[in-house]
């Protein structure tokens, strides 16, 4: 009996001893598994949120959205008509006559303000009681964009019917009627032979080919063929016309891919910082440069970096073979060359080459070596409280300071490194600490995390850098970083910096070989509605919180979106339950996802895809 009790009590104490066991091991396996969790945290860099939790989240989360599709379905092979399901709507589709809408350069107010300067040419919103408080409509027949690079040679009639340029500029080679598409042979009024030719001529004196030209500027561009034919030699050429002058040819541009925007040389300043453009050009783009006391050439000077190439083909240069049939005297062609000549003198450009009615004058590299432009009396120095005071600033004759340098051979405000180097070398603005509140640091950490935030969209949408969307918009770029980690010749990003923003980093931008420019969200952009595949707010409704309803902004959004365009959003979570109800009023397919540090982080992520729908369409699909 005895032998027995201490069996049992034998058997219980190593019954004991195995719970502890097994109890010790569980603890430990518990503790390692924390710390490895903690390390994990600490060598991801996120610093915001609760990144074990999103360590959680990323195993549970589902990555297909099944309201989501981010695919195009109506293209030219696709031509059926589609409709509507019968779901309620808050906004209404706008009448027909409204497809080509662009609230700020309509026709018809346009024509109540004056014609000196081209001012009825300009940007003129309608007041809070005009607004178009309903959807644009794509339309009938509306098809995606042939891919890029066919698209720069084609474009679906449907989606542009206006036949009056292929009648207006036949003998010119701009656009070619063929069945239901338009052929763009790449030609221009100055290069009839094509543009690949008429760029030839440009680089065998500029240095196109060598990264040192990245950015480009054509003002008065027609259909864009030069910044179209740029984009092989690796420029991105920002184009610009009035809406009007020539139908519909910033929206021929856009829809080829290629970027462009409305927009004149009138009385206002153009809405980009000083010293950004590699090379400003002007082929036949009807400006008179000779007139207004050099005002527009002292408004190029501006935007030009220092050792820029301006380029002038057409009236007056060339002259003396020309003249007739520009139907001009010799005379009056050769006083208007004679008074920019003196304009270009004053500015210290250098003539660097006159042949074949094309003359380009490179800008000097600082104000040392150019005394007379920084000391003339007789011309005013422009005084800019900052290089984003441009919104619906006067353009005036005044000639704009250089930064300091320390010797004539110094490149006033910094060297640039030829592209692709500077997409990521760190700018001069920021390395000679011009930005506020951004350091060489903070770039670096910035450009880290749009590469954290890109990767985590590509989940979501991985058609992102596929070449589906071509025309991107980025409607607060901050330091350009999102296109920076989309670069690629299947794209462009229009980088926007709202003016109301309280750094301008636009400059910075540039530096980076990207292109954008200042904008007002509380009003209408100046492009045809539907030129953008797809368009990403960062922080957009938390900026205009209290500023305008954010009806406006999203009305806005849909207008220049594709149908079946994409849209990513990221802002707070307030915002975002705002933006998604009305979004969903607007035809928007939407799903709120949680911010790729976890559900902690209060910042969340719209995703959302613009229905196909056009005007001939009754009803919901």
């Amino acid at each position: 009996m005895i032998i027995l009790l201490g069996c049992c009590g034998m058997a219980r104490s190593l019954t004991e001893n195995k719970t502890r066991t097994a109890l010790f091991v569980l603890v430990v396996f518990g503790l390692c598994s924390f710390f490895y969790l903690l390390g994990v945290w600490q060598r991801s860099g996120f610093g915001r949120g609760d990144s074990i939790a999103a360590v959680v989240n990323e195993q549970t989360k589902c990555l297909k959205l099944p309201n989501l599709n981010f695919e195009t379905h109506h293209s030219a092979s696709d031509l059926l008509n589609d409709t509507f399901s019968s779901q309620v709507k808050t906004f209404e589709p706008c009448d027909a006559e409204y497809t080509d809408y662009t609230p700020c350069e309509e026709q018809k107010r346009a024509m109540t303000f004056p014609r000196d300067h081209m001012i009825y040419r300009e940007r003129h919103c309608p007041p809070e009681n005009e607004k178009l408080y309903c959807l644009i409509p794509a339309p009938k027949g509306y098809v995606a964009p042939f891919p890029w690079p066919k698209s720069r040679d084609y474009v679906s009639y449907a989606n542009v019917p206006h036949k009056s340029l292929t009648v207006e500029k036949a003998i010119q080679n701009w656009v070619h009627y063929e069945g239901n598409v338009f052929r763009f042979p790449g030609g221009g009024t100055q290069f009839p032979q094509g543009a690949d030719k008429y760029i030839e001529q440009l680089a065998s004196v500029i240095p196109i080919t060598k990264g040192k030209v990245r950015t480009a500027l054509d003002t008065g561009c027609g259909v864009a063929s030069l910044g179209a034919y740029l984009l092989k030699k690796n420029v991105l050429t920002m184009s610009f016309a009035p809406k009007d002058n020539h139908e519909a040819q910033v929206q021929f541009a856009l829809e080829r891919g290629v970027p462009a925007y409305i927009g004149v040389l009138g009385s206002m300043k153009l809405l980009f910082p000083s010293r950004v453009f590699d090379m400003a050009h002007c082929s036949r783009c009807l400006i008179p440069w000779s007139g207004s006391n050099g005002m527009y050439m002292m408004e190029a000077d501006r935007v030009l970096r220092p050792g820029g190439y301006w380029v002038l083909s057409g009236p007056p240069i060339g002259w003396k073979i020309h003249y007739k049939g520009w139907q001009r005297t010799k005379d009056d062609l050769q006083s208007e060359q004679r008074k920019i000549e003196q304009f270009a003198e004053l500015l210290c450009w250098k003539k660097i080459s006159e042949k074949d009615g094309i003359a380009i004058w490179r800008k000097t590299l600082n104000g040392k070596s150019c005394p007379r432009k920084q000391d003339n009396s007789k011309v005013a120095k422009c005084e800019l409280t900052s290089e984003s005071d441009v919104w619906y600033k006067k353009m005036e004759a005044c000639i704009t300071p250089l930064p300091e340098v320390k010797s004539v051979s110094e490149v006033a405000g910094g060297e640039l490194e030829p592209f692709p180097q500077r997409l990521n070398a760190v700018p001069p603005r920021i390395a000679r600490g011009f930005v506020p509140g951004f350091s060489v640091q903070t770039y670096q950490e910035d450009n880290k995390l749009w590469q954290k935030h890109v990767n985590a969209y590509k989940k979501t949408n991985d058609l992102l850098d596929t070449g589906r969307y071509r025309n991107i918009m980025d409607m607060n770029a901050g330091l350009g970083s999102f296109a920076a980690v989309l670069e690629s010749p299947k794209l462009w990003v229009m980088n926007v910096v709202p003016f109301i923003a309280d750094t301008s980093t636009l400059g910075v931008i540039y530096e980076r070989g990207l292109i954008g420019m200042y904008h007002d969200w509380c009003e209408g952009f100046s492009t045809y509605p539907r030129t953008y595949d797809l368009i990403h707010a960062n922080g957009v409704f938390s900026l205009y919180q209290n500023k305008c309803k954010f009806e406006d902004i999203l009305l806005e959004m849909d207008r220049i979106l594709r149908p079946e365009g994409a849209v990513i959003i990221r802002d707070t979570v307030d915002a975002l339950v705002k933006v998604e109800k009305i979004a969903n009023a607007m035809r928007w397919e939407t799903r709120l996802a949680d911010h790729e540090g976890g559900p902690r982080v209060p910042e969340k992520i719209l995703f959302a895809v613009k229905q196909y729908w056009t005007a001939d369409s009754k009803s919901r699909r």
